[in-house]
């Protein structure tokens, strides 16, 4: 069986799982607070969750087309709020969020791919299929 897809999951997922915790800490809220990010003290810790949840679920291949929507729902509004290049006048922090960004956008369109298709082979969704609701043509 091809391992591919256990082993992009496990790239993929990695960064999620690995930067979620550090979504709890004091210097991470305060950060987030003074980029202007509403409620920072409750939306940091939130998106923290997202991305642990649905790096977690990826990894495992475990409801990975709903863990792709959470790491779609983490993606989009930090990529917008953190990472607003267009508005940094300073050269060096504007190309470094404009990096940002754009990774951030590559990664989204990962997300909405195992969205989409799901974990594939080598993962608990494979082992145990779930039935798909169909509907009988009419």
């Amino acid at each position: 069986m091809n391992a591919t897809p256990l082993v992009g999951r496990t790239l993929f997922s990695a960064i999620f799982i690995f930067s979620a915790f550090g979504h709890f800490s004091e210097g991470t809220i305060n950060y987030a607070a003074a980029q202007g990010i509403p409620m920072a003290n409750l939306a940091v810790p939130l998106s923290g969750i997202l991305a642990l949840l649905g790096g977690l679920s990826i990894l495992l291949g475990y409801r990975a087309k709903l863990g792709g929507w959470l790491i779609v729902l983490f993606l989009v509004p930090v990529t917008f709020m953190m990472h607003n290049f267009w508005n940094i006048a300073d050269p060096q922090e504007h190309q470094l969020q404009q990096i940002m960004f754009m990774k951030n956008t590559a990664m989204l369109g990962g997300a909405l791919i195992i969205a989409y298709f799901g974990a594939g082979p080598l993962s608990l969704d494979a082992r145990h299929p779930r039935r798909e609701t169909a509907t009988a043509a009419v």
